[in-house]
């Protein structure tokens, strides 16, 4: 049995990656963020019988010293924690340079102290910038719109530095944009709903024009695990998408139509990102995932948004319509 860490396990993939360990048979010890109400975040609202074979450490990716104790032991760790909104990374570039990048740098010098079996390192496909051209693949060059995409890209080449440099038996997981139950309202598809389920007529959104290729949460986390399994994705930086896009637009119309017809979408100037800083296009190449790995997408786009909003509708306490999420 092999025993895993999960930086970030308190997040939105990261609890997902969680269950997904746990039904692999993996010993799983849940790194999650140190805070004074002793939450453990998405964790909290796990069944008691997955909870109880979960090892919580409580800590601060910040922090290298706890990093490392938190990694003693682990065969693999798969690295997710991270500041990941946009429009937040704007007025606070400083907290995302601390968490993202020397939070990555932590896990990489405790690893190879440590002589941790394999690293998976959370990238994003923010990280490309406007497509280029698409598909989107591994080739295509970087371009840091805004502080998030930039600490990433700081992020994922620091993991290539050392596994250039000390052989560090990395893999960069670039997931695209992941969606699902648990996900916070800081993400458009939650945006969207929460209004909806909220009874809101008219649904506030920034641009509708970008298109996004989005991954159900639970294809996403198999994702991990299949680069984590695999002996040919070490010093590889790996997409995690599904080849279809869609745009904002049309997103939120499919969801509308199954939600409440009558609403119509309204364009929130707030809710706008500076004119460079919008990623206009992603659409991600999945063939190198598919190559190195038996990794193969199991939910359609309309089975993950009917699971999503049924969750949602269970949980629609967790989330604050009346506000523009940041």
């Amino acid at each position: 049995m092999k025993k895993a860490l999960v930086t970030g396990a308190d997040g939105f993939i990261g609890s997902h990656l969680v269950e997904t360990l746990l039904e692999k048979g993996y010993e799983v010890r849940a790194f999650v963020c140190y805070n004074s109400f002793g939450s453990w975040g998405w964790l909290d609202t796990l069944p008691k019988e997955k909870l109880n074979h979960i090892e919580i450490f409580a800590g601060d990716i910040r922090d290298p010293n706890g990093v490392r104790e938190a990694m003693k032991g682990a065969d693999q760790v798969f690295h997710l924690a991270a500041l990941i909104a946009i429009p937040f990374s704007y007025h606070s570039p400083d907290s995302y340079v601390d968490t993202n990048i020397k939070g990555t740098l932590n896990v990489l010098q405790a690893a190879r102290g440590l002589d941790t079996e394999k690293v998976m390192v959370t990238s994003t496909s923010e990280v490309y910038g406007t497509a280029q051209y698409v598909p989107i693949d591994e080739k295509h060059p970087f371009q840091g719109q805004s502080p998030y995409s930039a600490s990433k890209i700081g992020a994922d080449r620091l993991a290539e530095s050392f596994y250039r440099s000390f052989e560090l038996p990395v893999a960069i997981a670039r997931p695209f944009n992941t969606y699902g139950p648990r996900q916070s309202a800081r993400a458009v598809i939650p945006t969207i709903i929460s209004q909806l389920l909220a009874g809101k007529e008219e649904i506030r959104l920034g641009s509708l024009s970008p298109t996004r290729d989005f991954n159900y949460v639970k294809d996403t986390a198999a994702g991990f695990l299949a680069i984590a399994e695999s002996p040919h994705t070490v010093g590889q930086e790996i997409n995690i998408a599904t080849g279809q896009e869609i745009s904002i637009g049309k997103l939120a119309e499919t969801i509308i139509r199954q939600v409440n017809p009558q609403a119509r979408i309204i364009c929130d100037e707030q809710r706008l990102r500076p004119e460079k800083s919008e990623v206009n296009r992603l659409l991600g190449s999945n063939a190198r995932l598919k190559e190195l790995t038996d990794w193969q997408q199991r939910y359609t786009f309309e089975q993950g948004i009917a699971e999503t909003i049924a969750w949602m509708r269970e949980n629609m306490g967790r989330y604050k319509a009346d506000i523009y999420a940041l």
